[in-house]
């Protein structure tokens, strides 16, 4: 919950106030990657107080009665013969104390000391306060402030809320630790998996691919402190009973923003294909191995079953073509397990897209990361794209998409025509076997991109539209597509403005029906089952609707429930058949038993 707890920003003291007598210092600190800590000494004036004070993340937010863990690693001053005390605070708007305990450091030796505050009301936009509150000197270092419950009760764990709400999308797959941050702004800022692992004070910071990328949101104080690293995506995919699949970085930069100046010669490319030999090894490699001894020390001794790697982002080229070859000679021989993903570039088609595809035909990968960031239109058309795909070669993993509307807002309509397109992924899930919405989180005062898939403050979080459906979709998956035919014996792809998909639910013994209606008005359709007789209804079916009158519809901190699934029971089917009403603006999943 603070904001550059270990003092290493560029400008060091950013996010923090600093009154009294502080010092930066940076010789025989705890932590070699990260030298900066503080020393506190009392003020000149004996009515004057030394201290600190931390502004958060947009402030900080905390819950009355709730318990919240303030740590850190402190030494009291070489010539000092008594203990230290410090005093914690929780400070609200007006400037007032909610919450404070004393911290008292006692060794000349470095070592971590933890406390617990209890506000006494809630608040949004706080402040956390330390004060030097005795004679003497201190030197302190990782100022970490922590809510006690997190996700599974860890030390150094996620949000309780954020990750339950991932929790309940059931998803399948988790891409970390996302796409362009990746890439880095340079190669010296690229995401280094391996400054994301070991003790998290000893984590070093790296600057953010975004803090100055969005030019209309610049952000100076968006940094990496690796708080949250590939040991803890790993958990986290684990915890979700979800494949990780993680994203590398190919030796090349942000092409966006950069030439090929900014790409590592070929010559230079053994120390990132090291990087992805190790990071199998970290993953699942035995506890006698190096990293997988790392692994087991950080407290899993178990593999995390890693079974696909993605070998950059949206890089495009023949040099990158090059780079993911070398990748493959070694990858292919040392781990033939492991299955490679490489991309299609930033653009859904085109010459450049055209050309890498044919690359990683050539290639030979496992599957191809094709991202599309598009319009309402671009998403209905596209619905049948995959059903005339090659059914030979490299699968596709369509590792980014949203739809993004004129206002790019998570309205209804975007939501309702991701639903369309996503029939065609899961009609041709044999093509296309995993797909990952992208943006995952973003903050409602610091964020860079939308639309995204989970809104949150400090304290809360909103479900959009975009969410309901991709837990639609994950929910009720099945594992065995069904022919799902229109009027004119083709797959209902926009016929009439419906679009639909059916699998088979071995596990529900279910036949699982989607239908999205396009059309400002109710339709009514005929369902007619044919077929083995496993996949014939044997009683009634439920629906589980998502519906606005209003595809601008939104939801929001103030609403949050504006949209939201509904269940409704399905009347029996006469002679395999049921006449079916489908509300206008609607996305439906229809669920009839089989058995």
């Amino acid at each position: 919950m603070i904001k550059n707890r270990s003092f290493e920003f560029p400008q060091a003291f950013m996010g923090w106030k600093i009154f009294g007598n502080v010092a930066l210092q940076i010789e025989d600190g705890p932590f070699t990657r990260n030298p900066h800590y503080i020393r506190l000494s009392p003020a000149s004036h004996r009515e004057r107080k030394t201290g600190v004070e931390n502004e958060g993340f947009r402030g900080i937010a905390w819950e009355k009665g709730k318990k919240y863990r303030f740590s850190a690693w402190g030494r009291v001053g070489v010539n000092q013969t008594t203990p230290v005390v410090l005093q914690a605070c929780l400070i609200d708007e007006k400037n007032n104390s909610v919450a404070q305990t004393d911290m008292v450091i006692t060794q000349k030796e470095w070592k971590k000391y933890i406390v617990e505050l209890v506000p006494s009301k809630t608040v949004d936009q706080g402040s956390f306060r330390l004060l030097l509150n005795s004679p003497g000197i201190v030197d302190l270092d990782h100022l970490s402030l922590f809510p006690r419950h997190t996700w599974k009760e860890r030390e150094n764990g996620l949000r309780a809320d954020l990750t339950g709400a991932l929790k309940e999308l059931n998803p399948g797959l988790l891409r970390f630790p996302g796409g362009c941050i990746v890439e880095g702004t340079s190669l010296a800022t690229r995401y280094n998996w391996k400054d994301s692992i070991g003790p998290v004070e000893n984590r070093p910071l790296n600057e953010n691919r975004w803090n100055f990328s969005t030019k209309k949101r610049l952000s100076p104080d968006y940094y990496q402190s690796y708080g949250l690293g590939f040991y803890e995506y790993f958990l986290l995919a684990e915890d979700l009973g979800a494949t990780p699949l993680p994203v590398l970085n190919c030796g090349m930069a942000c092409q966006f923003q950069n030439g090929k100046e900014a790409h590592a010669s070929l010559e230079d490319m053994d120390v990132y294909i090291q990087d992805a030999l190790d990071l199998i090894e970290f993953a699942n490699g035995d506890i006698s191995t190096k990293w997988g001894a790392l692994r087991a020390e950080m407290g899993h001794p178990r593999p995390f079953h890693l079974k696909y790697l993605a070998i950059g982002n949206e890089q495009w080229g023949d040099e990158y073509a090059e780079r993911l070859e070398r990748f493959l000679a070694t990858l292919r021989k040392k781990h033939p397990e492991i299955r490679i993903i490489g991309s299609a570039g930033p653009g859904a088609s085109g010459q450049e897209f055209d050309n890498l595809w044919k690359h990683m035909r050539s290639l030979n990968v496992d599957l191809v990361d094709e991202h599309y960031y598009a319009s309402p239109d671009w998403f209905r058309k596209n619905a049948r794209r995959y059903d005339t795909y090659p059914r030979s070669g490299p699968k596709v993993f369509a590792g980014e998409y949203a739809c993004h509307t004129p206002e790019k807002s998570n309205n209804f309509s975007s939501a309702l025509h991701e639903a369309a397109f996503m029939t065609g992924l899961e009609r041709n899930a044999d093509i296309v076997p995993m797909a990952t919405y992208a943006p995952l989180l973003a903050h409602k005062d610091a964020w860079q991109w939308k639309p995204d898939l989970i809104w949150f403050d400090n304290r809360s979080l909103v479900l959009t539209p975009n969410y309901y459906v991709q837990q639609m979709y994950s929910t009720y998956a099945g594992n065995r597509i069904l022919p799902l035919a229109g009027e004119d014996g083709k797959p209902l792809a926009g016929q009439k403005g419906l679009y639909g998909s059916s699998v088979f639910d071995g596990e529900r013994k279910s036949i699982i029906v989607k239908l999205v209606n396009m059309n400002p008005s109710d339709c009514t359709i005929q369902l007619n089952f044919k077929g083995q007789d496993e996949q014939i209804p044997k009683g009634s079916g439920i629906a589980i609707r998502l519906h606005s009158d209003n595809i601008e519809t939104q939801n929001n901190f103030e609403k949050p429930d504006n949209i939201r699934p509904v269940s409704t029971i399905l009347p029996a089917l006469e002679k395999n058949r049921l006449d079916l009403r489908i509300p206008a603006y609607s996305f439906g999943v229809y669920v009839f038993p089989a058995e």
